[in-house]
């Protein structure tokens, strides 16, 4: 009897990424396939929506390909994506306009409405103080029906990047219970935010939303005819509904208990905690009730802008070195970037001060420093605004006695060295760097009836490798971090406005 696999597939900021695996989570095949981002103006990202399922046809394919099995052994596939990547829908389901990514924080104005409407559901918004972050649904929603209104009236469909990769494949329009619990305000899977809605203005978008919202790992359908052809794969394959990408990788390391943290990185930084307990807090997102496993509370950190800074520096300043060759410059410094000191908000904040308008910086430049001192302040930057997150939780009633890393990050010893430093506690890594593909291959497994549910696929599916501690030089790093803390209030003072967008 043949081996049997399932399909990971990862939508990610700058490309989408599709993994074969065995039954026991083991990587067969990766292929990945990059698409462009717009930026219109300052704060501005968009996609187009053609280019993501141009890139799922040819990574899939090459995928299967790569791995040299026959389509027949795969089991079923499930997909994740960028979450608040909203975009419409015309009657035919073809997209109205370029896709508003998550990174697009043009609404903040409409965010600030959003939070002036007032509701229950605005609690998971540090404990309803606000702000409203630009990034979420109803903000982008808010701003398409003010500013394109000839659009907002065509659109029969407003919805996410999730949404309409699940459509293409299989014909059925259906929302996550992921996506619509941590960002579309809804109160578990059948709690719309009707009230809200209507104070802002929106009553019409929760017509335009899909009707049906899927748990993880329930069955939307079985892949269309016609793209199983276009994939290579049989039509009798499920796809298993996904979510967005930093939440399904909780589940591609391992976290499905509660007092247990997910950390990815990546383009962005993720701090995604499980509770047993609800609570709201200023400076932290959450808890979201059953937005991942049935019965728990996620409590949720981020950074907008990590990974993508120092993709920044290297194409600004380095574009003809490797990051091994600027790590390696940056490894003969001391901590603390012998006085340098960045601010990591080059697309604004997201936790604790959700702030779309804050900027990034460097301070402390003098004429003896080098690239290597901005590119190690920036690295250390992102690793800080991480322990502000932790720090916040701790204070909201949520301290992880478990991190487990995964992303980006993973391909740097150093910025692992300086992130487990400045944090101050272990980081464990997983055997699969690639988390949000796994978790994808776990939720398919689910869905095509290998396992029960998504702790027993977990458990089977998911290896960890080493533990990653803070050296003998993470107390050098309270002084410049206690430096960092200061910029974000000394430069908003000095903010002029308009000048930053």
């Amino acid at each position: 009897m043949s081996k049997r696999y399932v399909i990971g597939i990862d939508g990610g900021t700058e490309s989408l990424r599709a993994g074969v695996f065995d039954l026991s989570g083991n990587p067969i095949s990766f292929a990945a396939t990059q698409y462009s981002t717009q930026f219109p103006a300052s704060g501005w990202a968009e996609q187009n929506p053609d280019d993501w399922w141009r890139a799922l046809v040819r990574s899939v394919k090459q995928a299967v390909q790569n791995a040299s099995i026959k389509s027949s052994d795969i089991l079923g596939l499930a997909v994740d994506t960028t979450c608040c990547s909203v975009l419409m829908l015309d009657k035919n389901g073809a997209p109205i306009r370029p896709a508003l990514i998550w990174m697009d924080v043009r609404s903040d104005a409409e965010a600030a409405k959003i939070l002036a409407a007032g509701d229950i559901a605005l609690s998971v918004n540090s404990n309803g103080n606000g702000p409203v972050s630009a990034e979420w649904m109803l903000p982008k929603a808010l701003w398409l029906k003010t500013n394109e209104p000839r659009n907002w009236d065509k659109a029969q469909t407003v919805c996410e990047y999730q949404d309409y990769i699940n459509y293409r494949l299989t014909g059925r329009m259906c929302s996550s219970v992921n996506n619509v619990g941590v960002r579309w305000h809804h109160q578990g899977k059948e709690g719309r935010p009707l009230g809200l809605l209507h104070a802002a203005g929106l009553s019409d978008l929760a017509d335009k939303w899909p009707e049906d919202t899927l748990e993880l790992g329930e069955v939307v359908s079985h892949l269309h005819p016609q793209v199983a052809e276009e994939l290579g794969l049989s039509a009798d394959v499920p796809v298993a509904q996904g979510g967005a990408d930093a939440f399904i990788g909780m589940i591609g390391v391992g976290v499905t208990k509660p007092g247990a943290l997910a950390f990815i990185t990546g383009s962005s930084h993720l701090h995604l905690g499980l509770s047993d307990k609800p609570f709201h807090a200023p400076g932290v997102w959450g808890t979201y009730l059953d937005a991942l496993i049935p019965g728990l509370h996620v409590v949720e950190g981020g950074q907008t802008s990590t990974g993508s800074v120092v993709n920044w520096f290297k194409r600004t300043l380095a574009a003809n070195n490797s990051y091994r060759e600027l790590d390696a410059e940056a490894m003969l410094l001391p901590s603390g970037s012998d006085g340098v000191i960045a601010l990591d908000h080059f697309q604004g904040n997201r936790t604790p001060y959700t702030d779309a308008l804050s900027r990034g910086a460097f301070i402390g430049l003098s004429l003896g420093h080098s690239r290597a001192h901005m590119h190690r302040a920036l690295m250390e930057s992102v690793a800080m605004g991480s322990r502000l997150i932790l720090e916040t939780m701790q204070k909201g009633g949520f301290e992880p006695h478990d991190i487990v890393l995964s992303g980006g990050v993973t391909n740097s010893p150093l910025w692992l060295q300086i992130h487990a430093d400045i944090i101050g506690k272990p980081l464990h890594l997983t055997e699969v760097a690639n988390a949000p593909a796994l978790g994808c291959a776990i939720l398919a497994s689910v869905g095509a009836g290998v396992y029960s549910d998504i702790e027993e696929a977990a458990m089977a599916m998911v290896r960890r490798t080493r533990t990653i501690k803070p050296s003998k030089y993470s107390s050098e790093y309270d002084d410049p971090y206690a430096t960092y803390k200061s910029l974000y209030g000394a430069l908003k003072s000095v903010r002029q406005p308009g000048r930053n967008r």
